[in-house]
Formats: structure tokens, sequence, C-alpha cells
């Protein structure tokens, strides 16, 4: 009965070249943010605007290279997971910045 295959309860697992392809793809991301901040290429809103793009590139690279999350039937719940967790930490930095704001307004002096 000792069995020595080892089971994965069906959790996909990725091969050496799509890990490969990820890091590539996240070294790459990362060099390019920090050669915009270094060499100032590109200044104000839109050096912050190419981060940010490059941020969600990134984060889209890792959710699909490396936790391997596709539109397959297999991952609905993972996806649903991902999808909530985004639209309650969006509400909460959304949230955080509108009650920030208006705190400073409220209390400003003479106001």
């Amino acid at each position: 009965m000792a069995s020595t295959e080892k089971h994965h309860g069906g959790a996909a697992h990725g091969s050496l070249k799509e890990y490969t392809i990820g890091l590539l793809l996240c070294i790459v991301l990362t060099a390019f943010s920090f050669g915009i901040v270094m060499t100032e290429a590109v200044s104000g809103t839109t050096a912050v605007i190419v981060i940010l793009i490059t941020a969600v590139a990134q984060i889209m690279v890792q959710l699909v290279f490396f936790l391997h999350m596709n539109t397959s039937s297999d991952q609905i719940w993972n996806n649903t997971s991902a999808v909530f967790v985004v639209v309650l930490v969006a509400i909460l930095i959304v949230g955080s910045i509108w009650i920030m704001a208006h705190l400073n307004h409220n209390m400003m002096m003479g106001h």
C-alpha cells in the first residue's frame, strides 16, 4: 500500500518553460519601471501612469504564470475569489482616500 505517487489535489502545475517565461516577463517589467524612474525619461503624471500600467501587467503575469489562473471551469472559484478580493481592496483604498480628503477639507481652520 505504500505508494510513491504524490497527489496534488487536482492543482495545476506549470512547466519549467512557463515559469521561465513568467520570470523573464516579471524581470523585464520591473526593469522597465525602474528605468523610467532612474532615467527620468518621463516625468510627473505620465511616469506614474506608466508605472501603474506595468504594475498591473506584472500582477497579471504572476496570476497566469505562477498561480496558473485561467478561464477554465476548474478555476471558477479561484477567479471568483480573486475578483472579490480586488473589489474589496478597491473599496478599502478608495474609501480611505475619500475619508482622508474629506477630513482634510473639514478640519481646515476658518472654514
